[in-house]
């Protein structure tokens, strides 16, 4: 169903996917927008290790949600910062793209969870995270993203 990676070579672990997806703040979401166009969108996540999903927060209405509500196939891709080996021009960067279905979560206590553990993830400022929660919990939507494929690979911009 999914496609085998053609530069294998630069395949990286699973165990180094993960690492990237729990250490990125943020990467781009893809849905399927309107009329079949892609829609893709920067965003912050949470990857979860207990049970391998990831996790996103943002408006309850909007393009977005509208395109999942549409279909719920999605592909998510990061990369790390990357770095240079001494002497050299070129950046070699780490990528995942992991493909699976995304859906709007409902358990209110389920999304109090998420935003704290995403908002955690910027900041150690709990009266922040106190607030946030108090004043804007309310008008947040939650996503689970539920992985079906991931694939990694280490790339040399040279």
């Amino acid at each position: 169903m999914f496609r085998k990676m053609r530069r294998f070579k630069q395949q990286i672990s699973d165990a180094e996917c993960i690492e990237i997806l729990k250490n990125t703040k943020r990467g781009v979401l893809s849905l399927i927008g309107d009329d079949g166009y892609p829609y893709g969108l920067p965003i912050d996540h949470l990857y979860c290790e207990s049970d391998g999903k990831i996790y996103f927060h943002g408006a309850k209405e909007g393009h977005k949600i509208d395109a999942i509500k549409s279909c719920d196939k999605a592909s998510y891709c990061v990369y790390d910062e990357g770095y240079r080996r001494e002497g050299d021009w070129a950046l070699n960067i780490k990528s995942v793209i992991t493909f699976g279905r995304i859906r709007l979560i409902e358990d209110e206590e389920k999304a109090k969870e998420i935003c704290a553990a995403l908002t955690r993830k910027f900041t150690d400022d709990e009266e922040y995270l106190r607030k946030e929660l108090a004043n804007a919990l309310s008008r947040v939507q939650c996503l689970e993203f539920i992985p079906e494929h991931m694939t990694g690979k280490l790339v040399n911009e040279s």
